[in-house]
């Protein structure tokens, strides 16, 4: 099993890649991991060593749930993976869940620290179906309608967290 979850921030993407990590004994890596300077708020990583972080995992692992946003990345991976989820509820469904998010200390110091950043992810989470970078609904869209393999859209927050 190669499970690929992508979608908007508060989509749903870490709680379902989670729930099958620990469901079937899958490797599990969320992109931020690799795409943010460890220690630091919103400073990417040289996009070399992002890709090499990405390849390094897909080879060291025969199973696993990827998740994330990026849609390089998520192209990228889609190669390998068996199945494709592309989480889309909307964007209130979004904005929700991140104004409820627990502290993720693998992302921010301290749950202050990432409520500091909450107003900047709520604008950018807003703006994801206007937005037309890799990260967008339309990048998403793309990859999903290109790929070829088992693929699904869930669209309500149910579905998100309940493997088809």
């Amino acid at each position: 099993m190669k499970t690929l979850i992508f979608g908007n921030s508060g989509s749903g993407k870490s709680t379902l890649a989670k729930h099958l990590s620990q469901a079937h004994g899958l490797a599990h890596l969320d992109l931020d991991s690799i795409v943010w300077e460890p220690g630091k708020v919103a400073v990417q990583r040289p996009m070399d060593a992002i890709h090499a972080s990405l390849a390094e995992f897909l080879v060291a692992h025969q199973s696993w749930v990827i998740e994330g946003c990026y849609g390089e990345l998520v192209e990228a991976a889609s190669a390998q993976c068996t199945e494709l989820v592309f989480l889309n509820p909307g964007r209130e469904v979004c904005l929700t869940h991140n104004r409820s998010r627990p502290w993720e200390p693998h992302k921010y110091a301290s749950k202050e620290a990432q409520d500091a950043m909450l107003e900047n992810l709520q604008a950018w989470v807003a703006g994801y179906y206007e937005r037309h970078d890799p990260w967008s609904y339309y990048a998403h869209r793309r990859i999903f309608d290109a790929f070829a393999g088992a693929k699904s859209e869930r669209e309500s927050p149910a579905e998100a967290v309940t493997p088809k």
